[in-house]
C-alpha cells in the first residue's frame, strides 16, 4: 500500500505560534510506521515552507505540493495543528476544501463560527443541562460606556477577545475602575470582545472525537491554578496549574457531562477532535459552558494527549484513526 503523504500544518499568525510548533513535534513523533510520510509545513504570513535537511522548500499553493529532489510531492491529507488564525478560524479549511484535500478538523463553517465565542454560545444555548454565563458582546467601532456595562452585569467580570485563543488578552475585573484598562487590553487582540459574569466553581476541559464513526468522549481533566484565573501564563508556565486527569467526578456526573458535550459536538457539526472547557457551578454542580477549541494543543503534556492515555488508548492509534476517519478508510 502506498504511503499517505501528510502535510502537518503548524505555525500560524497568532501568539500561539510556538505552542503550535510543539504540537506538531508531538504529532509527528506519533505518526510512525510505513503508513504515513509526514512533512511538517511551517505557515507564516509571508511563506509556507517545508524545511528539508539541506534546503527550505516553498509550498506551491496552486495544488498544495512541494518539489523535493526533483520530484513533485502532492499531499493526500492535511493535519492542521495551527492554533488561532488561519488554522482555527476556517481559512485553511476553506483553502483545502477548494483543492479537495481532506483534513482532520471541523469544516470551514464550523471553524469560523466556533472561533467566535459569542456566536458559539448562542448556538449551543438550549442544550439540555447546559448553562452559559450572562454576557455582553462589544465591537471596537461601538461606544463603550463602562457605566452601562456595570449596570447590566454583576462583578466580577471576565473580559476576553471574542476570537482569540489561549486566554491572550483576557482580564478578570472586580469593579468599574478596572473595566476600561481591561477593555483596552482585549481590544488590542481583537475588534470584538466578550464580557461575561464570573462563574464560581471547578474548571474542567474534556476532549471529544469521532473515532470509527462514533462520537467518543475522553476522560475529563480538572484544572486547578494558583492564579486568580486560567490565563495564558497559567496554561503554559510549569507549576502554576495542576491538571488532574481523569478528573475526580462521580460516574453519574461523568455520564451527564458526556451527554452534554456530545450534543455540543453534534449541534456545532464538529468533525475530528475538539475540546470543550466548562465549569461546574460551586453551589449546584450545574454545567456552565466556557468555550470550544477546534484545534486543541497536542504537545506531549497537553490535555488531549493526557486524556487519550487516561482512556487507555495509544496516541499513534488515536492520530491514525483521526486521519483514517477523515479519509473514510
Amino acid at each position: 500500500m502506498k504511503a499517505i503523504n501528510v502535510a502537518l500544518l503548524a505555525g500560524g499568525y497568532s501568539g500561539e505560534y510556538e505552542v503550535s510548533i510543539n504540537s506538531a513535534r508531538n504529532i509527528a513523533a506519533n505518526l510512525i510506521g510505513d503508513k504515513y510520510k509526514v512533512y511538517t509545513i511551517l505557515i507564516n504570513k509571508d511563506s509556507w515552507v517545508f524545511e528539508a535537511d539541506d534546503a527550505i522548500v516553498n509550498v506551491d499553493k496552486n495544488d498544495f505540493s512541494i518539489i523535493l529532489n526533483g520530484e513533485r510531492i502532492k499531499f493526500d491529507f492535511a493535519f492542521i495543528t495551527v492554533h488561532g488564525t488561519p488554522g482555527e478560524d476556517g481559512k485553511l479549511q476553506g483553502y483545502l476544501d477548494m483543492l479537495n484535500v481532506p483534513y482532520n478538523t471541523c469544516d470551514a463553517t464550523t471553524s469560523a463560527i466556533t472561533m467566535n465565542k459569542a456566536y458559539t454560545k448562542a448556538i449551543v444555548n438550549g442544550i439540555h443541562g447546559l448553562h452559559t454565563a450572562k454576557s455582553m458582546q462589544l465591537h471596537s467601532r461601538d461606544i463603550h460606556d463602562t457605566a452601562t456595562i456595570a449596570a447590566n452585569l454583576k462583578f466580577p467580570l471576565f473580559i476576553k477577545p471574542n476570537n482569540g485563543g489561549s486566554s491572550v488578552g483576557m482580564s478578570k475585573v472586580h469593579n468599574i475602575a478596572g473595566l476600561q484598562p481591561a477593555l483596552d487590553k482585549a481590544f488590542a487582540e481583537d475588534n470584538q470582545i466578550l464580557i461575561e459574569e464570573f462563574i464560581k466553581g471547578r474548571e474542567f476541559s474534556i476532549g471529544i472525537a469521532r473515532l470509527k464513526g462514533k462520537v467518543t468522549v475522553l476522560p475529563a481533566t480538572e484544572l486547578k491554578t494558583t492564579k486568580e484565573f486560567f490565563d495564558y501564563e497559567a496554561k503554559y508556565t510549569p507549576g502554576i496549574t495542576q491538571e488532574i486527569t481523569p478528573a475526580d467526578l462521580s460516574p453519574e456526573k461523568n455520564h451527564e457531562i458526556a451527554e452534554i458535550v456530545t450534543q455540543v459536538y453534534l449541534r456545532l457539526n464538529c468533525r475530528g477532535m475538539v475540546r470543550v472547557d466548562f465549569i461546574l457551578l460551586e453551589e449546584t454542580q450545574e454545567f456552565y459552558f466556557i468555550e470550544i477549541n477546534t484545534t486543541p494543543g497536542q504537545s506531549s503534556a497537553s490535555l488531549i494527549p493526557q486524556q487519550v492515555r487516561a482512556a487507555g488508548m495509544h496516541l499513534p492509534d488515536f492520530y491514525s484513526e483521526l486521519i483514517d476517519s477523515a479519509l473514510h478508510i
